[in-house]
């Protein structure tokens, strides 16, 4: 099998599998009447990563890893940056159309709530996420200090 397929027979049948899923996905979707515009929210959310949002988080991420060089010793902050980015940055993007305070009257009626609170809640979790990383370095580094010193 793999010298004819190039791969383990297991992962055909986890192909098959997948491709299975998505054709039965897309037929129940093809049945809506909101098809056109899903459609239309994942061409568009598509060309936003590739064309917007991949190159400014890959040149950030560059700039990163060129700013937090690993230490001799001790455990790398690379990640310790890149976590709760990436955390803060899915949740911004999840919540945009409230954290940039768009959608009032839909957001009220399809939650009865007012999203006002949704932009500091949004800091004061990134605040969090990058509060509770930082202390975990701290705790990280203090322990590879205290490992070189006994």
């Amino acid at each position: 099998m793999r010298a004819g397929y190039g791969a383990p027979l297991r992962h055909l049948l986890l192909m098959a599998g997948a491709f299975a899923v998505a054709g039965w996905v897309l037929a129940r979707i093809a049945g809506e009447p909101t098809a056109g515009r899903m459609l239309l929210w994942f061409v568009g959310a598509v060309i936003a990563h590739d064309l917007v949002l991949f190159p400014v988080y890959a040149t950030a991420d560059r700039a990163l890893r060129a700013r937090l060089a690993a230490p001799a010793r001790g455990p790398s902050p690379l990640n310790h940056v890149r976590v709760p980015a990436l955390a803060a940055g899915l949740i911004f993007l999840v919540y945009l159309p409230g954290v940039l305070g768009l959608g009032r009257d839909t957001y009220r009626a399809a939650t009865g709530l007012e999203r006002e609170p949704l932009l500091g809640r949004w800091l004061l979790l990134t605040a969090a996420l990058f509060l509770a990383s930082g202390l975990l370095y701290a705790l990280r580094r203090w322990r590879a200090h205290h490992l070189r010193r006994v």
